[in-house]
């Protein structure tokens, strides 16, 4: 195998009933891995499907160590990666959502970009759809003005903006190495010291935005963030949460809430305002939402 450096790399997956693409991510995983000084943890929450048998097929003939880690209810998202986090003894950590493909040479060229750029923390490369289309991935860090603009469409109105879609970077190709505030937690690869110096996920996000607080941690610590695009994975976007929509979203809009509530003062009326703003503004989205899913069952 070869040697890296760094002591190679612990590869962790969080599954929940991820049978339609657990298989794809990690074959695809095990080639990337191949002749690289690896391990795989899945952590799985709870999979009431074949996720779990899927993980011991490959894993019993893989070139390298598979951990199947059973959670025997559905822990979250942070929770499990951090189980994964305190388990793996690589010198990089790579967090990678189930339904991602890793081409080849994707996660050895990451590596050789982090042994050359030591101020690196993590690293992302461009995320694509199956058609191959770029999926824009890198967000800013959220401000109360970008949830103003979200919430009165203006960063719909001006996707283009720096200003109006600031958060979700429409000023941005996404086809230029640059360094970002956050790259989506579909595939970040960590440098393990800079890991132990910022430490785990926060596990009072649940399912979101511990990916956002982890980087902006990092950034704290001194730490850069980078985006990559000379090499990309293929993300099959919200394939992890589409079959559960309305418990994700009102996930999603709780660990909003808690984000705002870690980054300002609690006791300051902001704090609370937002937090209310934010969870008044789930119902109507919520309510599309299931109206929407039922639609396409029925039309399925």
């Amino acid at each position: 195998m070869e040697g890296l450096a760094s002591g190679g790399i612990s590869a962790i997956v969080v599954t929940y009933n991820s049978e339609r693409y657990i298989r794809t991510c990690l074959s695809s995983l095990l080639t990337a891995l191949d002749g690289m000084h690896a391990e795989v943890w899945v952590i799985d929450n709870g999979s009431a499907d074949d996720t779990c048998a899927i993980v011991e097929e490959i894993g019993a003939t893989a070139p390298m160590p598979v951990h199947l880690l059973r959670n025997q209810r559905n822990l979250g998202f942070t929770r499990a990666t951090n189980q994964g986090l305190v388990r793996g003894s690589g010198g990089y950590v790579l967090l990678l959502n189930p339904d991602v493909q890793v081409p080849r040479e994707t996660i050895r060229y990451l590596v050789r970009f982090l042994e050359c750029e030591p101020s690196v923390g993590i690293v992302a490369p461009q995320l694509r759809f199956p058609d191959g289309q770029v999926q824009p991935s890198c967000r800013r860090f959220p401000r109360r003005r970008y949830l103003c603009f979200e919430m009165t469409g203006l960063s719909r109105l001006f996707a283009r903006s720096p200003l109006f879609n600031g958060w979700k970077m429409g000023d941005f190709d996404h086809l230029t190495r640059r360094d970002v505030d956050q790259p989506q937690g579909a595939f970040l690869l960590a440098r393990r010291e800079a890991v132990r110096s910022v430490g785990l996920l926060d596990e009072r996000f649940v399912m979101f935005f511990s990916d956002v607080d982890w980087c902006r941690r990092f950034w704290d610590k001194g730490w850069r963030v980078v985006f990559v695009p000379e090499v990309y994975a293929v993300h099959h976007k919200g394939a992890s949460v589409y079959a559960h929509r309305a418990p994700a979203l009102i996930a999603s809009h709780k660990d909003f809430a808690r984000y705002f509530q870690k980054y300002t003062a609690r006791c300051s009326l902001f704090g609370a305002c937002t937090t209310w703003l934010l969870l008044a503004s789930l119902w109507p989205r919520l309510a599309w939402a299931n109206c929407t899913g039922s639609r396409q069952q029925r039309e399925g």
